[in-house]
């Protein structure tokens, strides 16, 4: 799927490179039967509004958007292990399934980068490729749903993923949900989770536990965990 390649390329830091070849990208979805012609129009538009942008202004936009925090982290597996141990076993099945395939990550990116297993997907079938953005539907819906309450343009590239994957999991049907989380991306937030960490050093190190208790009291609750939590994804929820 020639239009994986290009969502992928939208999704990973903007660059010069981008701005350049904006006509290529264009040219290369012409023959992207598996796009209709509204989603095409979708992916060309966003394509000519970001290279219509100073740069350095869309890669701020990319940096507050998708490296502050954790709700809209392109890292896949952030938003289902955290930072459980089973996260590296995770990690090193994917590294399998993309040697398997006989690719080779020759970046520094972690396997669960979304641009990157796009890019592997886009090697694949047609069906496996709509397969293995299905085994990732949710959290698609999930990042969309933050993504519209954020107003960000890059809603669009996962409402499209969504339709490539053929699932019937809506990014709408999380609205509700994403709607009641507390943002993880203001300063008080950060300066929480930083806090949090100093502490936890500190209590390996043997601080008083009464001083650990008194942190987390303080901040309980102050960032809510944005995990996956799939019971509003399906369109075919019960009432409906």
């Amino acid at each position: 799927m020639i239009s994986l390649k290009v969502i992928a390329r939208l999704l990973d830091y903007p660059e010069q490179a981008l701005f350049d070849h904006q006509q290529a990208l264009v040219e290369a979805l012409e023959p992207a039967s598996e796009l209709d012609l509204h989603h095409s129009a979708q992916l060309i538009l966003l394509i000519r509004r970001f290279c219509a942008r100073p740069l350095l202004d869309v890669q701020a936009e990319y940096c507050e958007l998708f490296d502050r925090g954790r709700a809209t982290s392109l890292l896949l597996f952030e938003h289902v292990h955290g930072e459980s141990r089973d996260r590296g076993q995770a990690m090193v099945d994917l590294m399998a399934q993309y040697r398997e395939a006989g690719l080779e990550i020759d970046c520094r990116e972690l396997p669960d980068f979304l641009p990157l297993y796009l890019e592997y997907l886009a090697s694949r079938s047609k069906e496996q490729a709509a397969g293995g953005l299905q085994d990732i539907a949710p959290i698609l819906a999930l990042l969309g749903a933050r993504l519209q309450q954020r107003e960000s343009p890059y809603a669009v590239l996962f409402d499209l993923l969504l339709a490539l994957s053929g699932s019937e999991v809506q990014a709408q049907a999380l609205e509700s949900q994403v709607a009641k989380e507390a943002r993880d991306d203001t300063p008080q937030a950060l300066d929480a989770v930083w806090e949090e960490e100093q502490v936890k050093f500190l209590g390996e190190q043997g601080c008083a536990s009464a001083q650990q208790a008194a942190h987390q009291r303080r901040f309980a609750g102050a960032v809510a965990p944005q995990y996956l939590d799939l019971t509003d994804a399906l369109t075919g929820t019960k009432g409906r």
